[in-house]
Formats: C-alpha cells, structure tokens, sequence
C-alpha cells in the first residue's frame, strides 16, 4: 500500500483548521478586553474554542503512528528539536520587544512586574506551551512507538499517564535544570508558568496513538477507524462525564490541569468531534479551501510559531488587553494575512536554500575559479 493511503484527509484538514483557529483564539485572548472575551458571544464562542487542544494531540498521536519516519532515533530528534523551538519562540516572543522597548507596560503588570523587567528575561523565555509539551512528549512516546506492539497495551499506558497525573502534579526538586524539567512534567502553576504539563495531556497523544496503530491493523480502512472513535468516544464519555461533574476537585479542577476523569471527558468528546468531521468531509471533493488547510497542516509548526511571535510584537503596536470585539475581528484577518505571508516568505527561502545546495558543480576551469 502507498504511503499517501496510509494519510487520513480529516486529520489534515482538522490540523489545517487548527492553524488558523489559533490565530483566531490568540489575537482574542492577547488584545480583547475582558469584556469582550467573555460576555460577547463572538468572544465567548472563540474562548470555547481554544478547549480544542485535545483534538490536535490525538491527531498527533494518530499520525506519529502512520508517519514515514518510524525511528525511536528520529522521535528522539525531532522532540529535542521541538523544545528548543519553544524557547526559540518565547525568547522571540517576550524578549525582542523588551529588548527594543516596546513590550506594553500592562503586560508586565500581569505578572505583577514593574519596567525593567531584564531580571525575568529566564523565567519568560522558560514558559512552557504546546511545543514544549510535544517535544517533551515525543522523549516518550518514541520508545512506546518503538517497543510496544500491542495497541490496547499501548491504550492503558495512556489512561495510566492520565490516572497517576494529580498524584505527580507539583513534583520538583531542588535543581535549577532538573526543575524546570520536572516543572514541563508535572506543574501545577497555571496560568504563570506552564500551561500544558505532559501530566496529563501527554495521555491524549498516547490514546490518538492507540488509533493510530488501530488503522494500521485495519489495513489503513478509514471509514472503519473513525466509527470506532464514536464507539469508543461514547463509552469514554459515559466513563468520564460522572468523575467530572461528581468528583470535579479530583478528576478535572480546570481545563490545563485536569485529572483521570477529565482526560477521559475530553477525549471522548474529541473522537466524537473526529467521527463528526470525518462524516461531514467524507464526500466533499478537493476545493482551494481545502489546499489551502492541507497547506497549513504541512506548515503547522512552523505556522504556530510565527503568529505566536507576530501576535506577541503587536502587543507593543495595539495595546494589551484594551479593545472590543469589533477592533479584535479586524486585527484577526490581519494576524491571518501576516501569518501566511511570512510563511510564505519562509517557504521561498527554503526552496532557495535547496536550490542552492543541490547547484550541479561545473567542470569548467572557469567555475573553479
């Protein structure tokens, strides 16, 4: 079977449609006042949407079964890479506008911080968000992809991360670099520090992989696949709903640190969500919007990062925090128009580069001169 069988179009168009509801949600959330954020219903609608988050991992997990590159060496590689690219984006992010003083003052006073802030240059550049989980993650998941061949053995490690997740939370020890490790673990500080520990959204990725190794023993049957989400979505709802809403304080307790019950909640909605999509987009034909989010979902990493960091600089031009839901809509399709074009500008970069690298040498006296 061809490798392009074995790609799932739904889950390209839902990472496709996440890209840019990202931008959406974290132009919202950087420039709405509270107001608009959450007694508007454009602004209380996009707040819902950025509870997505668990959609993108089982994507994740799914398709880092069915990926090409199937190396615990590769796993290993792109994760350290993935972490580095979160600081990378953070330093960007935070520190070019204090750098060049245009970091808005209010801004700072969210962590309570007074100008100059050059002391906190480590602690913002250290903020653990969803690259940061992936990287760590993928340290992980690479040996389960790598040494686990059974998919329900795969399936109870997943729901295992997610049942010991509040007893780890807070771990640390008293080691600057072991900390913050331990603190991209197992933190409970939200919103300050890290918002996605990998205990317990690491157990999202684990379940897409469970799927993920589904399909392949269904001989890449797509259509079979996702209506096993919905059976299994329906019973991990069934499970979960009770834990949440009886036994909240244990088994959710907030959105980024959720316990057992939660992930089990969230992840039966969010296979829901995927049977959904999937029934909907089965039989529609290719269209541009369509290119257009399969483009994205090519260029999602890199994507994520630049409208983090254009969106992050724009605090210094528009404000922080101070506008309505109208003036936000409009710099939404701005952030949505940066953002591609700078990715666009990335992409010719890249094929110059390539062009460059693969010139045939003459042989001429001329060429080597």
């Amino acid at each position: 079977m061809e490798q392009q069988n074995k790609r799932i179009l739904t889950l390209d168009l839902i990472k496709g449609i996440s890209v840019i509801g990202m931008i959406i949600i974290h132009t919202l959330l950087v420039y709405a006042n509270v107001k608009s954020q959450y007694e508007t219903a454009i602004g209380s609608f996009i707040v819902f949407l950025g509870r997505g988050t668990s959609i993108f991992l089982i994507c994740m997990g799914i398709t880092f079964m069915t990926s090409s590159h199937q190396s615990l060496k590769s796993a290993l590689k792109r994760g350290i890479l993935l972490v580095f690219a979160g600081l990378f984006m953070n330093f960007m992010k935070f520190m070019i506008p204090v750098i060049f003083n245009f970091a808005p003052d209010n801004f700072m006073q969210k962590y309570g911080w007074h100008a100059p802030i050059e002391q906190q240059y480590v602690y913002l550049v250290q903020l653990g968000d969803i690259l940061q989980l992936a990287g760590m993650s993928l340290l992980f998941v690479g040996f389960i992809r790598e040494y686990v061949k059974n998919k329900y053995i795969i399936l109870t490690i997943g729901l295992f991360v997610a049942l010991i997740s509040r007893e780890v939370s807070g771990l640390n020890l008293d080691y600057p670099v072991i900390n913050y490790v331990l603190d991209l673990l197992f933190n409970t500080d939200y919103p300050a520090y890290v918002y996605f520990p990998v205990f317990p959204w690491m157990a999202f990725i684990i379940i897409g992989m469970f799927f993920g190794k589904w399909f392949q023993e269904l001989n890449y049957n797509a259509k079979q696949i996702f209506k096993n989400m919905l059976y299994v979505g329906l019973l991990f709802i069934a499970i979960g709903a009770p834990l949440v809403f009886l036994y909240g304080d244990y088994n959710y307790n907030g959105f980024y640190h959720m316990g057992p019950g939660g992930v089990i909640y969230f992840a039966g909605w969010t296979l829901l969500f995927l049977w959904l999509i999937n029934t909907i987009t089965a039989n529609v034909k290719e269209n541009g919007f369509m290119r257009i989010l399969k483009y994205c979902s090519k260029n999602l990493t890199s994507m994520y990062m630049i409208q983090w960091i254009l969106i992050s600089w724009g605090k210094g031009i528009f404000g922080y925090r101070q506008h309505e839901i109208g003036y936000v809509s409009v710099l939404i399709v701005l952030y949505i128009i940066l953002t591609f074009s700078v990715q666009t500008l990335v992409d010719i970069l890249r094929k110059k580069k390539t062009l460059i690298n693969f010139r045939p040498i003459s042989s001429n006296k001329t060429a080597l001169k």
